[in-house]
């Protein structure tokens, strides 16, 4: 696959030659020509490196820096500067800018700095092809969270992966594993919530034999096991406190001792770390260690619930019906138009793994090639009695509460807050806990 590229310039002659040198050079190249024309490319693609002009009629080329910094991070951005404008883009390298460019260039000086971006970002990786197939996405805030995972993925930084139950976290941390240096070895995970805290100790850190009753070998444990490779610690905001100790000691040192060992052992493993929690609410409540916080969020990647990335729901629920149809021996073709619109009209609380639940559902009970709107309205209407975890139904209800209110207020926040019985800087914070803009109720008639 090849690397995208972003190329904004209001010169049409300039932006033509700009294009074809990096068209020779193999990348697929994109041409916007302005800031408001390539912001409007950005809303449906996501290149791996943005080329821009400084000096553009309109918005300029540091104006959409600006913005593009705040939507995507992770997206390197060069500029191209006559010398007249120098100063500003030293200053714009200071707040972020990859690199900058003085025109006339050379298209030595260009490649070498193109290659030096996607370097850094990961778009010119060998596993291009495959390291993300399993995430299937076109939803452009999916998409800025994969670009910001190939670039963390080739560091050997530790990563904290948050988002509600069913997003695909571990999906995701597959994916940073296949793309990072150490996809040659190990890939382990645990689920921290599911195993007794006395033999999630064994299991992540080992034991000698005779170390407790039934230990009648030696158990290298999951860290040991993982060497050179990537261990995936899964709901680790359910880990008990006295083993968070124990493994910060390990990330510190990095160095195990097995329960009942005199020794210690080397150890070369990357933590990629997941929780549906708010980490920092457990911290403040006294479940949580902070340093060891720190010491797991050193990149953090936010998923996005299927509600949020709706236009996937086509894409997500006809690839699952073919897989699962193979599974089941069925011959089924696709979806009824009705039968979809209620799949994009439904709520989705268990996120992926409901819609997978729910396809799954009406692949088995089908017995036409066209699965019909009455199979997926049993589907779902089977699930509405499925248990929800309180900390999920109270974030359900407070969003429902939200909107409600805002729409109720026309996007008045001061009035919303009043009924509310809030102060506004307080209802600011659940607004943006819930990412809800004021201006989306507003009534834009009058």
């Amino acid at each position: 696959m090849k690397s995208q590229i972003l190329a904004v310039d209001d010169d049409p002659a300039l932006l033509k030659l700009l294009s074809m040198r990096l068209d020779l050079e193999g990348y697929a190249v994109t041409e916007a020509s302005s800031g408001e024309e390539a912001l409007a490319k950005m809303a449906g693609y996501s290149p791996h490196l943005v080329i821009t002009d400084v000096s553009m009629g309109g918005m300029d080329g540091l104006a959409l820096f600006d913005i593009l910094k705040k939507s995507h991070p992770a997206l390197p951005v060069i500029i191209l500067t006559a010398h007249a404008s120098i100063s500003h883009a030293v200053d714009a390298m200071r707040q972020g800018v990859f690199g900058y460019l003085t025109k006339p260039f050379e298209a030595e000086a260009l490649l070498a700095e193109v290659k030096r971006a996607l370097g850094q970002s990961g778009g010119s990786s060998a596993n291009e092809f495959d390291w993300k197939t399993a995430i299937v996405t076109r939803n452009t805030q999916m998409e800025a969270v994969l670009n910001e995972a190939r670039m963390i993925a080739v560091q050997d930084a530790s990563v904290l992966i948050t988002g509600a139950s069913g997003t695909g976290k571990e999906l995701m941390a597959q994916a940073i594993h296949r793309i990072s240096p150490r996809s040659d070895e190990p890939f382990t995970a645990i689920n921290c919530g599911a195993i007794p805290e006395n033999l999630l100790e064994s299991e992540l850190f080992g034991h000698v034999k005779g170390a407790f009753t039934g230990a009648a070998k030696d158990h290298k444990g999951l860290f040991v096991a993982t060497q050179g490779g990537t261990l995936f610690l899964d709901e680790i905001g359910d880990m008990p406190l006295p083993l968070q100790v124990k493994l910060l000691r390990v990330l510190q040192e990095k160095a195990v001792r097995p329960v009942g060992a005199l020794h210690i052992t080397s150890i070369d493993v990357r933590i990629v770390s997941a929780t549906h929690r708010d980490l920092e609410k457990e911290i403040a409540e006294g479940r949580f260690r902070e340093d060891l916080y720190y010491r797991l969020n050193v990149v953090n990647l936010c998923l996005p619930g299927l509600n949020e990335r709706s236009d996937d729901i086509p894409l997500l629920a006809k690839h699952f019906l073919f897989q699962l149809a193979e599974k089941y021996g069925k011959n089924i073709n696709g979806f009824a138009p009705d039968a979809m619109e209620i799949l994009l009209t439904a709520s989705w609380p268990g996120n992926i793994r409901q819609l997978l639940n729910v396809v799954e559902k009406v692949v088995a009970l089908s017995t036409t090639e066209i699965i019909t709107a009455s199979l997926i309205q049993r589907a779902l209407q089977r699930q509405t009695d499925d248990s929800v975890s309180l900390d999920e139904a109270k974030k359900d209800f407070e969003r429902d509460y939200l909107i409600r209110l805002m729409k109720m207020t026309q996007g008045n926040v001061a009035h919303a807050a009043k009924i509310a019985k809030r102060n506004r800087s307080e209802f600011y914070t659940l607004l943006r806990r819930h990412n809800l803009e004021p201006g989306q109720f507003k009534d834009d008639s009058d």
